[in-house]
């Protein structure tokens, strides 16, 4: 029988490369000094922490930073660093928002949002962090503008990297009335295959911004990117700022 895809698969699978995949050190600073400047003294409150590509910078700021995630094998990855045992960390679907208290900043960066698997989990996840928001607060979101034209009839495969020893491919299938995504990342290297699954939900800005009424937040400000470069057509992915809808 098939494994069960849950809210700790990616990361389960995924926590031995993730960093080396994904590291882009750059990008983690400019996030950290966006959010820093949202996050005052903090606390800041980060969804799907992960291996604390962000959290750790945005800590080294001097803003006091929580977590939570579902998968213990990501956190595990951020323990092993310098400063990660010194950040609190909810061990749970991160939709749920389970910790106590209310922050200045709540956010989820590198398209993790669209882990989310149905938009009534996404609603949870606005209406979860409305609640934990102090009366000036931010909830912050960086994702992916989709573009299906990286999909022909539903479909793609790519080849991302071709080495002597190591073929890394992704195959994807795209559902575009559920608005899914389904992808294996295949790495063979020495004549084995191995698979690190993900599945998204992708939503466009306006729908986002529904969400955010719906569950009483409203758009502060979106960004094309974390030096506030102005959002418009074309752009690969957006920083969208909600804050509560006080009067």
């Amino acid at each position: 029988m098939p494994e069960e895809y849950g809210p700790s698969t990616y990361g389960d699978r995924i926590a031995g490369v993730y960093d080396r995949w994904f590291g882009l050190p750059g990008d983690a600073e400019e996030a950290a000094t966006f959010l820093a400047e949202l996050a005052g003294a903090g606390p800041a409150l980060e969804l799907a922490i992960g291996t604390g590509r962000v959290a750790l910078p945005l800590a080294a700021k001097g803003v006091e930073v929580h977590g939570i995630d579902a998968s213990e094998a990501m956190v595990a990855k951020l323990r092993e660093k310098p400063g990660g045992d010194s950040i609190p960390v909810t061990i749970g679907d991160f939709a749920d928002v389970g910790v106590d208290g209310v922050y200045p900043l709540v956010h989820v960066v590198f398209n993790t949002f669209f882990a989310l698997l149905t938009q009534e989990d996404q609603m949870r996840c606005f209406r979860n962090v409305a609640a934990h928001l102090t009366d000036t607060g931010a909830f912050v979101l960086q994702l992916f503008f989709p573009d299906l034209t990286y999909f022909d009839r539903g479909s793609r495969v790519a080849a991302l990297d071709v080495g002597t020893n190591e073929l890394t491919l992704d195959v994807g299938r795209l559902d575009a009335v559920a608005q899914r995504i389904d992808v294996q990342h295949l790495v063979v290297m020495n004549g084995q295959i191995t698979g690190y699954p993900v599945k998204l939900r992708y939503t466009w800005p306006s729908e986002l911004d529904l969400m955010a009424r719906l569950a009483g937040m409203r758009l502060r400000e979106r960004w094309s990117g974390w030096d506030r470069t102005p959002f418009g057509s074309g752009k690969p992915q957006h920083i969208s700022v909600y804050e509560l809808d006080r009067p």
